[in-house]
């Protein structure tokens, strides 16, 4: 059976951006995260070693937005990386990151960029 985990609304502090600024005065990021997996062994044994954790799949998230990137796509790349090898149950990723009022020169509410795989 087919299964789709999802972690929304994470909200990180990092340093990332184009302008040397950003990664010295940090910003606010928020990452969403869908994935698709076989979840057969998990339903059936009611067991967390089964299953594509999500507290795990947090941990790696944090831990790769905590890497200074220019690009978001640069981070989108490494979560999703990170994440199919360590859940090889994945068929599907999607990581949409979104930097929170971008320093753009007017009022915005968040620039994003989303990937697949």
């Amino acid at each position: 059976m087919k299964g789709v985990v999802e972690i929304e609304g994470m909200e990180f502090f990092a340093y990332h951006g184009c302008y040397e600024t950003e990664r010295v005065v940090g910003n606010k990021f928020e990452v969403y995260a869908h994935m698709e997996a076989n979840c057969d062994l998990a339903a059936v044994t009611d067991n967390v070693e089964n299953a594509l954790n999500y507290a795990s799949a947090y941990e790696i998230i944090a831990r790769e937005m905590m890497i200074k990137s220019h690009l978001l796509e640069h981070v989108g790349k490494r979560i999703m990386d990170a994440l199919l090898e360590e859940f090889p149950q994945i068929e599907h990723i999607t990581i949409k990151v979104s930097k929170l009022n971008p320093p753009l020169g007017g009022k915005i509410a968040a620039t994003s960029v989303t990937l697949s795989k």
